[in-house]
C-alpha cells in the first residue's frame, strides 16, 4: 500500500505554490491601474487638444522628443527628475501612516533658503566642502522641522496635515521673501532680489560625461535606504501598523505621535534637500526661482508610484521628461508653455479617481471573493 502521508516540507512548498497565482493577481492592480489610468488620461488630454485644433499625435511627437529622444533631452529630463525625487519622498514616507502631505514645495523653499543663508558668513573662509555640508545639513534641518511641526500638530492638536502642509507652504514662500528683499539681499543685484550668490568654485559639480548634477545619485541612492526603512524594520512595520489601522496601532502600545513626527521630519529633510541642490547645483543663490513648482508635482509622482520609494524613481524621471518638454510644445505647436501642466493636472485627477479600483476590479480577485 503507497504511503500518502505529506512531509511537512512538501505542504509548505504546495501552500507557496498555490499561492503565487494570487500574489500575481495582487501585484498586477498595482501595475495594470496605473497605466489604465495613463491611457485615459491621455485619450482626455487628446480631446482637449483636438478641440483646441491641434495634432494630438503631433504633441505626444514633441513630448518624446523634447524629454527622451536626444542626449540633451535626456540630460535636461534628468536635471528636472532630480527633485521630482526629493519632493516625491516627502509624500510617500508619511502616506504609510494615512497622512497626506501636499507642502513639499514649503520644504523645498525653505531648505533652499535655509542652506544659502548659512553659506554667506562662510564663504570668505571656509573650503568648499565644509561649506556644501553645512548647507546639505542646513537644508534637511530646516525641511525636516518644517514638515516635522506638520506631523506635531496632526497629532498633538488634531490639525488636518493636509491643510496645514499647505498653509506652512506659503508660509515658507512668505519667510523667503522677507528676507531676500530685506536684510540679506544681495546689493549688487538689482534686478531680482536674492541673497549673496555662493560663487562658481563652490557650487556642485556635474556627473562626469554629463550635464546632470549629483543630486540625481544622492536621490536615488535616498530612495533605496527609505525603502530599506520602510520595508525592512520595526520602525517601518510600525509605521504600516499605524497607517493601516491607528485605534489598533494605539492599543497595541505603538508610539504612534513619535511614528507620525518622526516620519514627516524624514519626509520634511528630503523636500529640504531638494532645496539645497536647487541652491548649490542651479541657482547659486536664494531667490523666488526656488519656488518652481516641483513640490506639487511630486505629489503626483508619489501618487503615481503608488508611494513606493523605489518605484518614484522611473515616475520622475517620467514626469520630468514631459516637463522638459514644455518648451519644444511652446515653439513648435505655439501652445503656452503650461500646456504640460494641464496634461500634468489631468494625470493628477485621473489617478485620484483611479484610487478607488484597487480591489474591487473582479479580474484581479479570486474565485472566491468574486
Amino acid at each position: 500500500m503507497a504511503d500518502t502521508t505529506e512531509t511537512p516540507g512538501f505542504a509548505v512548498e504546495t501552500s507557496m505554490a498555490s499561492d503565487l497565482p494570487e500574489r500575481f493577481r495582487r501585484s498586477a492592480e498595482f501595475v495594470v491601474i496605473p497605466l489604465l489610468a495613463l491611457i485615459v488620461s491621455g485619450i482626455l488630454f487628446s480631446v482637449f487638444l483636438a478641440l483646441l485644433g491641434k495634432s494630438p499625435v503631433g504633441f505626444f511627437a514633441l513630448v518624446w522628443k523634447g524629454g527622451f529622444g536626444t542626449s540633451f533631452s535626456w540630460q535636461n529630463t534628468l536635471v528636472r527628475a532630480a527633485p521630482l525625487v526629493f519632493t516625491a519622498l516627502c509624500v510617500a514616507i508619511p502616506a504609510r501612516l494615512g497622512l497626506v502631505i501636499i507642502g513639499g514645495e514649503g520644504a523645498l523653499v525653505l531648505g533652499g533658503f535655509a542652506a544659502a543663508a548659512i553659506a554667506i558668513p562662510m564663504i570668505d573662509w571656509a573650503p568648499t566642502f565644509l561649506l556644501l555640508g553645512v548647507m546639505a545639513i542646513a537644508g534637511m534641518l530646516a525641511g525636516g522641522i518644517w514638515i516635522g511641526c506638520v506631523g506635531a500638530l496632526r497629532h498633538y492638536r488634531g490639525v488636518n496635515e493636509t491643510i496645514a502642509s499647505l498653509l506652512m507652504f506659503y508660509i515658507a514662500v512668505s519667510i523667503l521673501n522677507f528676507f531676500v528683499e530685506g536684510a540679506l539681499r544681495d546689493p549688487s543685484d538689482p534686478n531680482k532680489p536674492s541673497t549673496r550668490p555662493i560663487g562658481s568654485d563652490n557650487m556642485i559639480g556635474v556627473i562626469p560625461g554629463t550635464d546632470v548634477h549629483w543630486g540625481l545619485l544622492v536621490g536615488v541612492l535616498l530612495c533605496g535606504l527609505l525603502y530599506l526603512l520602510m520595508n525592512r524594520t520595526t520602525f517601518g512595520f510600525a509605521a504600516q501598523v499605524a497607517g493601516g489601522n491607528l485605534r489598533a496601532a494605539q492599543s497595541q502600545g505603538l508610539p504612534v505621535g513619535k511614528l507620525m513626527v518622526v516620519s514627516c521630519a524624514i519626509a520634511g529633510a528630503c523636500a529640504g534637500l531638494a532645496g539645497f541642490f536647487e541652491v548649490a547645483a542651479i541657482h547659486g543663490k536664494a531667490n523666488a526661482s526656488l519656488v518652481a513648482g516641483y513640490g506639487f508635482t511630486g505629489i503626483l509622482v508619489s501618487f503615481l508610484a503608488r508611494h513606493n520609494p523605489l518605484v518614484i524613481i522611473p515616475v520622475a524621471i517620467f514626469l520630468g521628461g514631459i516637463a522638459a518638454s514644455g518648451g519644444l510644445v511652446q515653439r513648435r505647436m505655439d501652445l503656452p508653455d503650461a500646456t504640460v501642466l494641464v496634461l500634468q493636472g489631468l494625470l493628477f485627477v485621473v489617478i485620484l479617481v483611479s484610487e478607488t479600483f484597487y480591489g474591487r476590479l473582479s479580474i484581479f480577485q479570486s474565485k472566491g471573493e468574486a
